[in-house]
């Protein structure tokens, strides 16, 4: 029990589980009969797994490091090779799955578990940090898509949406931790951006970002999405020149409000 209490709390269950949510209800609406979403979904929460444990397998020394004995592996409570273990068991039955359903899903599945593992293991360290979640986000809709018969692709806007919701929720997300980033020498896009330029200089990228995904997802569905965009441009105006936690508060709120439409919004994927 303790092994398995350490190893859910190592895999990051809350951004696992969001994103797997995320996939799940794209997947059913894409192909809400057959093998799609009885294959497809546990692929993707294995994938989201492996990612989690091989994030804090590659960051445990730093953890160590840092005393961050809220992290069980940098805590010693599990060791980095049963981290190890699982995140390789996740991939191997995440990939069976996925190419169970067919070869484009399987293709689709394993390249996003490669973006995840390239990011833990270096790349969010380096100016590449933000493709990995341009590629990672950008192709959900295509994982979805691909689930469904005739291999339908997804619509070049939607695809587009979901890449800039991956970049400019990347942005978002290190904004709270800029400054801890700086002191460990962590230098991926964000940090780059906010000491050649400014830290609002990200702040306003990650908004103009997060709306040009509305904007994009609102060409390709219903004209009643362009409410969509006018409340993410005024939520973007609001946190736009502001200092503390509001722009990332902001960009979060608008974030929330893509995935809302993206989902639930009557968005046709193909």
């Amino acid at each position: 029990m303790p092994m398995l209490k350490a190893l859910f709390r190592t895999c990051h269950p809350l951004p696992s589980l969001a994103i797997t949510a995320m996939f799940a209800a794209l997947i059913v609406r894409a192909a809400p009969h057959g093998l799609g979403p009885g294959a497809a979904v546990p692929a993707v929460l294995l994938g989201e797994l492996s990612i989690g444990w091989s994030n804090d397998y590659f960051d445990a020394d730093r953890d160590r490091l840092a005393g961050r004995l809220d992290k069980p592996v940098a805590a010693g409570r599990i060791s980095r090779r049963a981290v190890l273990t699982a995140a390789v068991i996740a991939v191997t039955l995440s990939l069976v799955l996925a190419f169970s359903i067919n070869k484009a899903v399987g293709t689709i599945d394993g390249v996003q578990m490669l973006a995840g593992w390239f990011y833990n293991a270096g790349l969010k360290a380096t100016p590449l940090s933000g493709l990995t979640y341009a590629v990672g986000f950008g192709l959900i809709p295509e994982f979805a898509a691909a689930t469904a018969p005739g291999l339908p692709g997804a619509r070049t806007s939607v695809l587009i949406a979901a890449a800039l919701l991956g970049l400019g929720g990347h942005l978002a997300n290190a904004l709270p931790d800029l400054e801890a980033d700086r002191v460990a020498g962590v230098r991926g896009l964000p940090n780059i951006m906010a000491e050649r330029f400014s830290v609002r200089t990200v702040r306003s990228a990650a908004l103009v970002l997060l709306v040009g995904a509305s904007g994009f997802l609102a060409l390709a569905g219903a004209p009643w999405l362009w409410a969509g965009f006018a409340v993410s441009a005024a939520v973007a105006w609001w946190g736009m020149g502001e200092f503390g936690r509001k722009p990332f508060y902001a960009a979060l709120a608008i974030a929330g409000l893509d995935v809302a439409v993206f989902v639930f919004g009557g968005v046709p994927l193909s």
